[in-house]
């Protein structure tokens, strides 16, 4: 099996032992994906649109980086701290998607790993070889 992954450049990615995306054959799964600029900074606070938009711009960047992109995706998960922010959430991820409409879980969680963030999203895409 052939196997590529690609980093962020954080250095959770060494000590915790994960990869910002992984490609086998025709897959790609990007990790949780969070609203962080280049420098680690959390955009978007308290903005949950905002933050949603940038987490996603973050998996495309990675997606990219293996040959994919978002019209390759095939699923979402998205882990968000209040579930009533539903609707800017949605809306964020239906701007990105559009008629792509992978499938999609919403859940929400107690906490991210920084109380700054909102919304962390996960995504997979399959490829043509």
């Amino acid at each position: 099996m052939t196997r590529e992954h690609v980093g962020s450049g954080t250095e959770w990615e060494s000590d915790v032992g994960y990869a910002r995306a992984v490609r086998t054959g025709d897959t790609v799964r990007v990790s949780g994906t969070t609203a962080t600029d280049d420098e680690g900074a959390v955009v978007g606070v308290g903005d949950p649109y905002r933050q949603t938009e940038r987490a996603l711009a973050n998996v495309e960047r990675a997606l990219a980086e293996l040959g994919a992109g978002v019209g390759d995706v095939v699923r979402t998960r998205l882990f968000v701290t209040d579930i009533d922010q539903w609707e800017a959430i949605g809306r964020a991820h239906g701007e990105v998607f559009g008629d792509v409409r992978p499938a999609t879980t919403m859940v929400q969680v107690d906490r991210l790993i920084d109380p700054d963030m909102c919304v962390e999203i996960e995504a997979e895409a399959v490829v043509e070889e």
